[in-house]
């Protein structure tokens, strides 16, 4: 499989988590989304809300216009309804972005600036794979918060989404 199928199947991978995710996330009560957590972003809402940014941060620097945040970890959050919703949309977009990026494209170097400062430089293949593992990385966090609610939070690893969606022999989840 090609470096853009991977991709392909990965980004599709992120849309589906996070589906399941935010689904058993609406079944709990709002108090216990911003209940005060040990967990540097304070609680739940705050922790999706910051994966949506710095997925927005990301599709920013791929578009290589500003993103305006001068924080990673802002002190207030947007209802849940409309993280879901935003969130949804920027998977959708690295969903399409995934599906068009052409295997030497992939390899373009992007200059960028941290938002707590200092430059960088990442390979649009590796910024895609940056914001896939950076969603997975808290979406463990989110299922650790949850099971002190305590709820159970959905099963969400890479081969239940390929076996979920049929992937076929080669590995490459179909749409």
């Amino acid at each position: 499989m090609t470096s853009s199928a991977q991709l392909r199947t990965l980004t599709r991978y992120k849309a589906w988590a996070n589906d399941l995710i935010y689904g058993a996330l609406s079944e709990i009560p709002d108090a216990e989304l911003t209940k005060p957590r040990q967990i540097l972003f304070g609680n739940i809402l705050r922790t999706l809300n910051h994966v949506y940014l710095m997925d927005l941060v990301w599709k920013s620097h791929l578009e290589g216009v500003p993103h305006g945040l001068t924080t990673r970890n802002p002190e207030t959050s947007p209802p849940f309804a409309q993280v879901r919703e935003t969130q949804k949309h920027i998977d959708a977009w690295y969903t399409r972005y995934a599906e068009t990026l052409q295997e030497d494209a992939g390899e373009e170097v992007i200059e960028f600036t941290f938002i707590g400062g200092g430059t960088g430089t990442m390979s649009r293949r590796d910024i895609v794979l940056h914001v896939v593992n950076h969603g997975t990385y808290h979406r463990g966090h989110i299922a650790a918060m949850m099971y002190q609610i305590p709820c159970f939070p959905p099963t969400s690893d890479l081969p239940v989404f390929l076996r979920e969606t049929g992937s076929q022999a080669h590995g490459l989840a179909t749409p």
